[in-house]
């Protein structure tokens, strides 16, 4: 069985930070990639991504620098800081875990950003 637990959302003013965590643990192996996604109307958004054994980052358009993904392998956690945050980045906030032949989701996180 495997486990995805995110955590570290909740609300903050315009122009704040918060930092998303998410592991992942369980009967997982191989994990190929780890990365945030989150919900809009019919469907969920990139946040950002990092693949696991080459370091490659994508993240979402809106994003425009203002987040960062890291990722400590060993654990299979991944962190994503979120700065400069505005009202539009409310949002649940989902882990997804990509392995070789199966797609792990956590349970979402809620970002509230208020003005």
């Amino acid at each position: 069985q495997v486990q995805v637990v995110e955590s570290g959302g909740g609300e903050v003013q315009a122009g704040g930070s918060l930092r998303l965590s998410c592991a992942a643990s369980g009967s997982i192996v191989n994990i190929n990639s780890m990365g945030w996604y989150r919900q809009a109307p019919g469907q969920r958004d990139l946040v950002a991504r990092i693949t696991f054994d080459s370091g490659t980052i994508r993240y979402g358009d809106f994003v425009k620098g203002r987040f960062t993904i890291s990722a400590d392998n060993a654990k299979n956690t991944v962190y994503l800081r979120m700065n400069s945050l505005k009202v539009e980045d409310t949002a649940v906030y989902y882990c997804k875990v990509a392995t070789r032949y199966n797609v792990y989701w956590g349970q979402g996180t809620q970002v509230t950003v208020s003005s």
